[in-house]
């Protein structure tokens, strides 16, 4: 099966392999090595200067670990939308009692950074900025280094769902100025579902000591606690840590500019091979399309889901389809993580395939 959703995505076979190994005392020495190697990998990674959190949850879990760790009800925040993911962090900051003000672009549109910084001008009393940096559900990628600049200049915090774009394309919390940064195992890292990671800069832990959310298992003051002592402060997703172990050492090998190369070279030639299909790209500008999931309008009087379908038992695709507004209306196909161009090749020979036999028959 080729699965080109943009994740969970495909993993190699010796990082399931690793994955399978007999359980160990997770408050033992051994165990304690394959964290500290794990964190080791995160902070290479995220380019942080301090040890990443991980936490067994899922990408949500880990956002809602970022708003409950740093704000208190009735705080006032800037949520920046471009899509479906954009709302979700929106969500879990109002479901938390958040006073939230939304800024949100048509899907298909990247956010303008200085709307957001007018925005911060005209309201001293916004506290933090919620911004997904890479929206899988349309194909963008938003600018947030520049964004970034803005809200650091106005003293706010930057709240980042980095889940689809941490390991595949340049995020570098540090040198970018970031808060919090979130991420999750089952995108580019090439591991299975079942751990966040979370990054906290200092202005973040000084949220954290007077932020009055509740929390309980998403506390990260006691996960930095056990972390120091090698330990999580409640039963991992030990499985999921092995994996990791593993996939840290072929990320290594490949390198970061070289994933970063990949992702890049590969997303180019879904974006051309799509336009000479004759179809249309959802982000309206290419300077801010997804290195790591292409967005694909269906033309008109496509039966989306019928192709869908046709694409996954005929021929063993697995086409990523719309969320919310754009369900039945575009395709999406996930390159990030473990793949090769010819995963892309093959699933857009499908889609290409499809597309004639419909024009033949309509």
């Amino acid at each position: 099966m080729n699965l080109r959703i943009p994740g969970p995505t495909p993993c190699p076979e010796d990082v399931l392999a690793a994955g399978a190994a007999q359980m160990m005392n997770h408050r033992g020495p051994e165990f304690a090595q394959i964290l500290r190697r794990v964190t080791d990998g995160l902070n290479w990674v995220f380019g942080s200067p301090t040890d990443v959190l991980s936490f067994t949850t899922s990408g949500t879990g880990g956002l809602e670990v970022a708003v409950v760790n740093t704000l208190s009800p009735g705080d006032r925040v800037l949520s920046v939308s471009i899509g479906s993911f954009g709302d979700r962090l929106k969500s879990i900051a109002r479901t938390y009692g958040a006073d939230v003000v939304g800024y949100a672009t048509e899907w298909g549109e990247a956010a303008d950074a200085t709307v957001i910084a007018k925005m911060l001008d005209d309201d001293p009393s916004i506290k933090a900025v919620l911004v997904t940096h890479n929206e899988t559900s349309t194909g963008v990628t938003n600018p947030l280094e520049v964004i970034a600049k803005e809200v650091r200049k106005r003293d706010r915090l930057i709240i980042v769902d980095a889940v689809s774009s941490m390991s595949s394309i340049p995020c570098p919390v540090e040198r970018w100025d970031l808060d919090v940064v979130v991420s999750g195992s089952q995108k580019g890292w090439m591991v299975p579902p079942g751990l966040a990671f979370v990054y906290m800069s200092e202005r973040a832990w000084a949220a954290n000591a007077e932020a009055k959310m509740p929390r309980f298992y998403f506390d990260a003051a006691k996960t930095r606690e056990s972390l120091a002592k090698l330990q999580n402060p409640w039963t991992p997703a030990m499985s999921i840590y092995y994996s990791m172990d593993k996939a840290f050492e072929l990320l290594r090998a490949e390198g970061l500019e070289g994933i970063f190369t990949r992702h890049e070279d590969v997303a180019a030639y879904t974006r051309e091979r799509v336009k000479s299909l004759g179809l249309k790209l959802v982000p309206v500008n290419e300077q801010f399309a997804s290195n790591t999931v292409t967005a694909a309008w269906w033309p008109e009087g496509i039966d989306a889901k019928a192709m869908s379908k046709r694409a996954r038992e005929e021929f063993g695709v697995v086409l990523g389809g719309g969320q919310g507004k754009l369900e039945g209306k575009i395709f999406r196909i996930g390159h990030l993580g473990w793949f090769q161009k010819s995963d892309i090749a093959e699933a857009l020979d499908v889609v290409e395939r499809l597309l004639t036999e419909a024009k033949a028959t309509a």
